[in-house]
């Protein structure tokens, strides 16, 4: 039998927490596969994808920069790819077609479910910091946790736009744009605030929406993941509030990879989140 192969590709890929977290599986599960961080630039990606098919791979996870391109190239899609015009799972098919997926709605869905509780939710207003990809997962799979009504806060209210004309087609949520200056206005209302943008994942880690705003059940969370939370997560704990990280949805999104790639379903479990706490950059 063939010894599975699979991947991550990005640019960059080095802080790439995927490798740990499939190897965690594939020992738990007594898989001989393979799985491995792939540095590739945007100019190289298509032709990568191409040769990785041809090598035997069964497929590849996509980060940043490469969610979109992996969506234009792919054969078919999945329905939350199509809606996101992104993928972060292409699977190689035995015809040589590729299949793409976006997981991130599943993950975050999943990491607030398990981490805030489903009736926490429904029916609750939720602001979404940003207006890029990952806002889009968000939005997704906040209308599929039942929230009432969704708010797009973002610099560039051209972005938001277009992410409002995208997704609107797909949405029984009411989704609503504000921009930073209405924070004050808006903070009071908000049951759940999710960051969407990159802050806390480089050198400036200062969120520039005020917590303290929030009310005292607000929620808080951060899709950016790293070894001990982020400044938000730091910062909206130290206010009394219910914060969370990105950890949760990057373990949550692997499932369907894992079983695209291996033909198993893995499980989220507190182990796995302690192996991948003691590496997290």
């Amino acid at each position: 039998m063939r010894t599975p192969l699979a991947g991550v590709v990005g640019w960059p890929v080095a802080h790439s927490l995927s490798p740990s977290l499939h190897g965690y599986w594939l020992a738990a599960h007594n898989i001989p596969g393979a799985y491995v961080k792939m540095p590739v630039r945007r100019e190289d990606f298509a032709a990568v994808l191409a040769s990785l098919g041809r090598a035997g791979f069964a497929g590849v996870n996509v980060t940043v920069p490469h969610k979109e391109a992996a969506f234009a190239l792919a054969a078919s899609a999945d329905a939350p790819a199509r809606a996101t015009q992104a993928a972060n799972l292409l699977v190689f098919q035995d015809d040589g077609s590729v299949l793409a997926r976006n997981t991130d709605v599943f993950g975050l869905r999943r990491s607030l479910e398990s981490e805030f509780g489903l009736a926490t939710l429904e029916n609750q207003h939720a602001v979404i910091v940003g207006a890029g990809g990952a806002s889009r997962a968000a939005v997704l799979a906040l209308c599929e946790l039942h929230v009432a009504k969704i708010t797009i806060v973002n610099r560039s209210q051209a972005r938001a736009q277009t992410l409002l004309a995208a997704l609107r087609p797909h949405l029984t949520t009411q989704l609503d744009l504000a921009d930073f200056a209405e924070w004050q206005s808006l903070a009071g209302g908000v049951d759940l605030l999710i960051n969407c943008t990159s802050i806390g994942l480089g050198q400036d880690t200062h969120f520039v929406l005020d917590l303290g705003l929030l009310p005292p059940t607000a929620r808080v969370c951060d899709v950016v993941y790293r070894r001990g939370g982020t400044q938000l997560v730091h910062t909206a704990r130290g206010l009394g509030l219910f914060a969370i990280d990105g950890l949760g949805m990057l373990m949550y999104q692997a499932v369907p990879s894992f079983a695209a790639f291996y033909g198993v379903t893995p499980e989220v479990s507190p182990a796995l989140r302690h192996r991948l706490e003691a590496t997290t950059p």
